[in-house]
């Protein structure tokens, strides 16, 4: 028998917390410290019995989804047995003692407690006194009746309090100490940011507006083209089971200090960062490469809950996501928090990779695109955020719709995340003013500047395209589910002079500008080359025609290049299809057109997901060297899916839903994987047919 040996591990010390840390980051809603039961004032009396003071039996929140607390905060919707609350609103709660209260020699009050470390310098403790009047803007409790040994109170709570779930007391005031309830989890209360509420900081005073924007769990996200544009329904679910505690969880997991948890301009910034999972293991880890082997198509999603209860429970970020994905969760997250929220989608929305305000292409000495050197993009649409809320931190004027992204694009302050951007300022090119207004200006309101380079690396401005970025934005109108078009919110009218104004500005606040002075010398051209296709179905073959036309009394040669690219909708491209170089001769005042056939076997074996083909023709005219560009991105037509019912309507029997499509290939499809979804109605089903 061998004999035993004792082994002595030194313990880690504790961390120690100095200075400034004397007490460690309070950034967990869910973590908790006890809370004394007595908390004496001295020696305490042999003498001394807690039966002798007031005692508290009973607390009742009517927190019951039918009673007025929930249905006058507009919060009977959540799937949730807690009381949820609105701040700076008032609601009921009654206590019960083991006898009559008397105000003359009995003393008590309400405590909420949130987190670790209560201070309540730091609105994570607080004391609600006995008020005789409520006063707006402060915490109170008022006494609105009492009946034998129950007391009922009306509690006002403060309209910028920390949001977040909070631990209930009743503290009891004796001379020898204060007695406190026991800890229970009946009594913990949720609240949240109050749109109903007009010293709220996300205050809506629009009721159809407060309807659509807090209260509408469903709604659909507009896609495609400017030309064809298209919706899917999407179902955000702030109200149901969990979601609201998962919401709660990502302010937890992005480390916001408790103290911050009021301040909606706080929680959009950080939601924008927590929502992608592009460096701190956010909900969502985005995917663009159409290889979704190992989770789930973007594309195949139809709602928030599944994937935040997926993250919630595993804590690992749910595969896959794209810019409508990440923009739908994070509408969920805001919505179920109180912040009124909306999703858009821009139309031809600019990626400017370098912070310069402006689209870059750059072009060889015959015109045909540099890949190499370019770097910015424009998508065919792009999905983010609009959250209603003050802005203090700007001058008057800016507050309102905050632009806010959580697409992962570009690093903002160590992190990949964007916004809150005011949307005004956006317009009006203040791009001086945070968040990340700079670059959300530029996917909107961009010029895209077309270069040559030359051989020894200089570089001449040869054409600037104002109106081909930001296009059209659109929402979901009000109370429907069709479009509306917010794109006057974010730019004026192309080509008028408060737009370039606007540019201008934009230009001013310290961004690059090399290129102004020689664009301003650029000559009118006196040729234009136009772009059209016909109607281009998935797996047919289309016609594109190119359109050239002679202004002047010279005679033109044209070198013409098309090249045609499959392209992901973020405007990178995956695999060239198509290469072709036309020689056009242009006689004094006339217009020639030019057919190319684009064949279905030429793009179907590199075809992506949304099925997006990048088309960029540039035409130099040899006699005046200047070169003329278009670039233009065609979305294939794919069936459309036509949803039907059949058995009866009934709350409680069984339904059956039938799909249906029209196959366009002339070949039979294999492995096709339906998801279906209904909010409040079934979760998510998904049946692959081989």
């Amino acid at each position: 028998m061998s004999a035993s040996t004792e082994t002595n591990v030194e313990k880690p010390k504790a961390k120690a917390y100095k200075g400034r840390l004397s007490v460690p980051p309070n950034v967990s809603n869910a973590d908790e410290d006890d809370v004394p039961l007595m908390e004496t004032f001295g020696v305490i009396p042999r003498t001394f019995d807690k039966k002798d003071y007031l005692e508290v039996e009973y607390v009742e929140l009517f927190k019951q989804q039918h009673e007025r607390n929930k249905r006058e905060h507009h919060t009977d919707r959540y799937f949730n047995n807690k009381l949820i609350v609105r701040r700076g609103q008032s609601f009921k709660i009654r206590i019960d003692f083991n006898r009559p209260y008397n105000p003359e020699k009995d003393q008590f009050w309400v405590e909420y407690v949130i987190g670790r470390y209560p201070q309540q310098s730091k609105g994570t403790y607080i004391p609600i006194p006995i008020v005789e009047q409520l006063e707006v803007g402060k915490w109170g409790a008022q006494i609105t009746h009492k009946d034998y040994t129950s007391v009922t109170l009306s509690i006002l709570s403060s309209p910028s309090c920390i949001i977040g779930k909070f631990r209930m007391y009743i503290a009891v005031l004796t001379p020898h100490g204060i007695l406190r309830t026991p800890r229970k989890s009946e009594t913990d209360t949720y609240i949240l940011f109050n749109p109903w509420c007009k010293e709220d900081a996300v205050y809506m005073d629009d009721e159809q507006e407060r309807e659509e924007y807090v209260m509408n769990d469903s709604g659909v996200i507009f896609h495609g083209d400017v030309s064809n544009i298209k919706k899917r329904s999407w179902g955000y679910g702030q109200f149901d089971e969990q979601i609201l505690d998962a919401c709660l969880f990502l302010m937890d997991k992005a480390q916001l200090d408790l103290s911050g948890r009021g301040n909606p301009i706080k929680i959009s910034r950080i939601g924008s960062a927590v929502i992608n999972g592009k460096d701190d293991d956010g909900v969502i880890a985005g995917n663009w490469n159409s290889d979704y082997t190992y989770g789930v198509a973007p594309s195949a999603w139809t709602g928030s809950v599944e994937i935040l209860l997926e993250y919630y429970s595993s804590k690992m970020s749910v595969k896959y996501g794209q810019c409508w994905v990440f923009a739908g969760v994070f509408t969920t997250f805001l919505r179920c928090l109180g912040i009124p929220a909306r999703l858009v989608t821009n139309y031809f929305s600019a990626h400017d990779k370098d912070a310069n305000v402006q689209n870059d292409v750059y072009l060889d000495e015959d015109g045909k695109p540099n890949t190499k050197l370019t770097k910015d993009s424009i998508w065919n649409y792009h999905c983010w955020n609009e959250a209603w809320m003050t802005r203090p931190d700007l001058p008057v004027g800016f507050g309102g719709w905050q632009a806010v992204d959580s697409t992962p694009q570009e690093n903002s302050d160590g992190m990949y995340r964007c916004g809150p951007a005011s949307v005004q300022a956006i317009k009006h090119g203040h791009v001086c003013f945070q968040f990340d207004t700079p670059f959300l200006f530029a996917e909107v309101n961009s010029d895209i500047v077309y270069y040559k380079v030359m051989k020894d690396g200089t570089r001449e401005v040869q054409y600037i395209d104002k109106t081909h970025v930001g296009q059209k934005l659109l929402t979901k109108e009000i109370g429907g589910d069709g479009p509306l078009d917010i794109t006057d919110l974010y730019k004026f009218s192309e080509g008028t002079e408060e737009e370039r104004l606007a540019l201008e500005a934009a230009l001013m606040y310290g961004v690059k500008k090399e290129f102004q002075e020689e664009a301003q010398f650029l000559s009118a051209f006196d040729t234009t080359m136009e772009f059209q296709e016909e109607d281009a179905i998935f797996g047919s073959d289309f016609k594109v025609t190119l359109t050239f036309k002679n202004q002047s009394s010279n005679h033109y040669t044209l070198s013409t290049s098309l090249v045609g690219n499959v392209v992901f909708y973020t405007g990178v491209l995956k695999a060239e299809f198509k290469n072709k170089t036309i020689q056009v001769a242009l006689a004094p005042s006339s217009t020639k057109t030019v057919d190319v056939q684009i064949k279905a076997g030429e793009y179907m074996s590199n075809i992506a997901e949304q099925a997006a083909l990048h088309f960029f023709v540039t035409a130099r005219i040899n006699e005046t060297k200047k070169i003329m560009a278009k670039q233009k991105i065609v979305v294939l037509l794919v069936p459309k899916l036509r949803l039907t019912t059949t058995g009866e309507k009934i709350v409680g029997k069984e339904m059956t839903a039938v799909v249906e499509f029209t196959n366009p290939l002339k070949k039979k499809l294999q492995n096709v994987t339906l998801r279906m979804a209904g909010p409040r109605i079934m979760e998510n089903k998904t049946q692959t047919y081989k």
